[in-house]
């Protein structure tokens, strides 16, 4: 999607607002004890309250609101009756869509009492996310962005998930430009147009390179392989002249 209106944009940024609240009320709510459904059914709350729907299920049907996914889970993890215990990695995954525009964000969440390793991966994925977005101006290639993420992932001896991309969004959930990397990929040819509308979402890992499925059924929850702790953090954001314009802000 190029954005091409001021109601456009207004519009975009309002989905995306939704999408960062959930999150942020998710997270508060996050303490050992409390089940991923538990969980789900607060960001659900979220978005009925603002006139959102849940992304995931109006898109895929997905069997819950958000995303909900822990420890050796790298995305799409179903939210249920797993219960969140001290020291668990939790990665919350909101998408909504409110007056036909969609909206994506993700953070992921140490729960009490931390390890050093953990808390120090989530600080380098809130890291390496920044990194990204700071590569995008109109004029510039999409490559920039998982060649600079790349370089941080290198420099601070962590690995990159290399099947789980960013993507278009707007009209649609998974909107052109389809994935757009956040490692470094000499494919990658496509330049950053004036108005594009794109998710950020580098998954940052202490040794996985890739997400697969648990080959037991489930066609949605995947896995980080070789199993590894993995931080996701995204943004979805709004290419300008001034760099991105980011949307997914609860204020």
């Amino acid at each position: 999607m190029i954005v091409t209106t001021e109601d456009e944009l207004l519009k975009l940024k309002d989905v995306g607002r939704i999408c960062a609240i959930a999150i942020e009320t998710m997270a508060k709510a996050l303490e050992p004890g409390i089940t991923t459904a538990e969980l789900d059914a607060i960001g659900r709350r979220v978005l009925e309250e603002n006139e959102a729907e849940s992304a995931p299920e109006f898109c895929y049907k997905f069997p819950g609101a958000t995303c909900i996914s822990v420890n050796e889970v790298v995305a799409h993890g179903i939210p249920g009756d797993r219960v969140i215990g001290a020291g668990d990695l939790v990665n919350i995954d909101v998408s909504a869509v409110k007056n036909g525009l969609f909206g994506d964000a993700g953070a992921s969440y140490a729960v009490p009492p931390v390890t050093r390793q953990a808390e120090k991966l989530c600080r380098d994925g809130r890291r390496a996310l920044w990194t990204g977005l700071q590569q995008v101006k109109p004029g510039r290639p999409l490559a920039g962005i998982g060649n600079a993420i790349g370089e941080f992932a290198r420099k601070n001896r962590y690995t990159l998930i290399q099947n789980l991309s960013s993507h278009g969004i707007g009209h649609t959930l998974h909107d052109e430009p389809k994935e757009v990397p956040t490692w470094p990929d000499p494919t990658e040819t496509r330049m950053i147009e004036e108005g594009l509308v794109f998710t950020i979402e580098p998954f940052l890992s202490v040794g996985a390179d890739w997400a697969v499925d648990g080959g037991n059924g489930d066609p949605w929850t995947l896995y980080s392989e070789p199993r590894a702790l993995t931080v996701q953090y995204e943004h979805t954001i709004v290419a300008t002249r001034n760099g991105p314009l980011i949307l997914t802000l609860a204020s």
